[in-house]
């Protein structure tokens, strides 16, 4: 066996159950070690999980891409064009596209009652995937699918609140164009909530039908597409993949298309991710500074106790290079040990957090109900390396101490 191991092996069996005050200590480094740890997990997973809600919410209202015609201005309503097949044929052939879907959207003023709203209607294809609509539905059913010119709504619950209405009832809407039109009923077919107030008070859902119908525009008319990826840390990339396919396609009809991430179409959102980002890297500095003080006032308690062991070994021949090791060894011990008590803590909170939402937040400020949780094991991987590289380095202060040791003044101490 290893010199070094057999004596860091020694002394840990032989510290087992010893109740002094320098076992204490050490026990507390294990203790910050591990409330570090556990803090640092909980801190990465909430904003994992806070960063996935928000940009789920964002791509369920338009998708990670959008491609409309080319405005001199930034209006919720775009120019109509025509739908065209080839364009989706070659959007789709894209690596990382998952979804290509044509959407049409125009303004209106909402009036129940003696209230009045405006609103972005926004009108999908038959095929479209309601499956995040649905996730967040509270009352009543989506818009009928097998009906294009149903005139059913999906509005929000802050809308309904709003306008004072429920499912079934009545809403009149007035579309402002040139030349004007009639105003149109539509009825609530559902009453979806997603937290995100900014998008809720303004979107109303139904087919794409509707639109056309309300705007004039020819059967295959629409506003755009929206793209929807396999992986969105791909969207930059994809988005460049995209912007050729269009110029392409613009130089090949005349017709010119802007192509927009998520990160352009909502840069409010991702500048607070942002911020939010910078504040977690604060947390996990301060943490894993608190766990290299706590691992280097252990070793000096440890080194301090064991003056005598230290001068004898020297005694017998052992080099500084050899003691530095039996204690940074014993540090490695201290450390994993804090390691694995924060993971096995901080991953069962975490766990306990999603699976249960023990902490709630008001949607109103957070966009979400609870506090959101995703456990990333690439992550937890990094965490655990990165703590445990750096408090080994900042235990080499401590190891520095046993060069100042020397045996003539220890072995005849007490």
């Amino acid at each position: 066996m290893n010199f070094e191991f057999f004596i860091v092996k020694r002394s840990i069996r032989s510290h087992r159950g010893d109740k002094t005050g320098k076992n204490s200590l050490v026990g507390i480094s294990y203790v910050a070690i591990a409330l570090s740890m556990v803090i640092m997990i909980l801190s990465v997973a909430i904003l994992t999980g806070f960063k996935r809600e928000i940009k789920d919410k964002l791509t369920g209202f338009g998708g990670h891409i959008q491609i409309t015609k080319v405005d001199d201005g930034d209006s919720y309503e775009d120019d109509p064009i025509e739908m065209n097949p080839a364009l989706v044929s070659r959007l789709k052939e894209i690596p990382g596209v998952a979804e290509v879907f044509p959407f049409a959207s125009k303004t209106a003023i909402v009036q129940s009652g003696k209230e009045l709203q405006g609103i972005v209607l926004k009108g999908v294809y038959p095929d479209f995937d309601w499956s995040f609509f649905a996730a967040n539905l509270e009352t009543g059913s989506l818009p009928l699918p097998d009906r294009p010119d149903s005139a059913q709504v999906l509005i929000s619950r802050s809308m309904a609140s709003l306008l004072q209405i429920t499912t079934g009832q009545k809403l009149i809407l007035y579309f402002v164009q040139d030349p004007p039109r009639m105003p149109r009923p539509f009825y609530v077919s559902g009453i979806y909530s997603t937290g995100l107030e900014e998008y809720d008070r303004l979107y109303v859902y139904c087919t794409i039908g509707n639109i056309r119908s309300a705007g004039g525009w020819k059967e295959d008319g629409i506003s755009g597409y929206g793209i929807n990826l396999a992986d969105p840390d791909d969207m930059d990339p994809v988005a460049e993949s995209v912007r050729g396919v269009c110029d392409l396609f613009s130089a090949e009809t005349g017709l010119f298309l802007q192509v927009r991430t998520l990160r352009e179409t909502a840069p409010g959102f991702f500048d607070f991710l942002s911020l939010t980002d910078t504040n977690v890297w604060v947390i996990l500095s301060l943490m894993v500074l608190i766990a290299g003080f706590n691992m280097i006032s252990g070793l000096l308690i440890i080194i301090l106790d064991r003056a005598r062991m230290i001068g004898i070994l020297k005694a017998l021949g052992s080099d500084n290079r050899s003691m530095s090791r039996i204690f940074l060894y014993q540090g490695l011990y201290i450390t994993g040990k804090g390691l694995l008590i924060g993971n096995v803590a901080g991953i069962f909170l975490a766990w306990l957090q999603d699976r249960f939402s023990l902490i709630p937040l008001d949607p109103a400020s957070y966009f979400v109900d609870a506090v959101p949780i995703l456990l990333n094991p690439w992550h937890l991987l990094l965490l655990n390396a990165g703590t445990l590289v750096l408090t080994l380095l900042m235990m080499l202060v401590p190891a520095g101490v046993l060069a100042r040791i020397s045996p003539d003044k220890t072995i005849k101490f007490d």
